[in-house]
């Protein structure tokens, strides 16, 4: 009987070990590359011109393929063990995933419109909403299944705008609708400064009235509260160093 307990025991302890070997593995964070160059080997393997736009669209899509083609794969929406009990790597998904949702809409909305007036281009209009499923999702339709449609039709964007013949894609490098998209990244990194500021917790004197003794808000908050980013989240931060790089 006691051996056949120790048995088990040896098993349950082999399963944890290859479980936690996997799940080390699995939360590699992917390397950094130099966006400007993989653009253009992007564009010499697809025959494409290398244009105006093309290292900014290619960011994008090498971002988002790599959410989904890293060790593992996609890990957010699991339900089985290893990747359910995991944290760091979900976490760095959910972060790169709010990036790459920030800059679909910016591209969307203001890279490819020579105007506000202007129609909106169609492979961009039907990418930026693949991006917004729950990270969570595993049922019909998963995230997965979503996110890859996301990134098919910002293929078929890039390809557009590198055909010389296509005037109607465009992508338009001026300033004011660079300036958009940094005002959301400063909005982000914002209130990412804010968490790992408060780390070690604060009194933090509230602020959100900017002063105002004319102003109001819909409910009533205290002007000072204790404010403390839990210790599970203090790593949970992340940068948009593919997506500034190349601007």
């Amino acid at each position: 009987m006691s051996q056949h307990k120790g048995k088990i025991i040896t098993g349950l302890l082999l399963v944890f070990v290859i479980f936690y070997a996997i799940s080390v593995y699995w939360s590699i964070e992917p390397s950094r590359v130099n966006v400007i160059n993989q653009a253009k080997q992007d564009a010499q393997i697809r025959g494409e011109k290398f244009v105006t736009g093309y290292t900014t669209t290619s960011a994008l899509i090498n971002v988002a393929t790599t959410l989904l083609n890293k060790p593992g794969g996609y890990l957010s929406n699991d339900m089985m063990p290893p990747s359910v009990l995991m944290d760091n790597m979900p976490a760095w998904e959910y972060g790169a995933l709010e990036m790459t949702r920030d800059l679909a809409l910016s591209m969307r909305k203001d890279f490819s419109r020579s105007q506000s007036q202007s129609t909106e281009h169609e492979a961009l209009k039907k990418a930026q909403p693949q991006f917004n499923i729950s990270s969570e999702a595993w049922a019909w339709p998963s995230a997965e299944s979503e996110y890859q449609k996301g990134i098919d039709y910002l293929i078929v964007y890039r390809t557009q705008i590198a055909d010389q013949n296509d005037r109607e894609s465009q992508f338009y490098a001026r300033a004011d609708n660079l300036r958009g998209w940094l005002k959301e990244a400063e909005k982000r990194l914002g209130s990412l400064s804010q968490r790992l500021s408060a780390s070690v917790g604060q009194e933090r004197l509230n602020t959100d009235l900017a002063g105002d003794k004319e102003a109001h808000q819909a409910t009533y908050a205290p002007l000072q509260n204790q404010v403390k980013t839990s210790w599970w989240e203090i790593d949970d931060v992340f940068y948009l160093l593919h997506f500034a790089r190349d601007h």
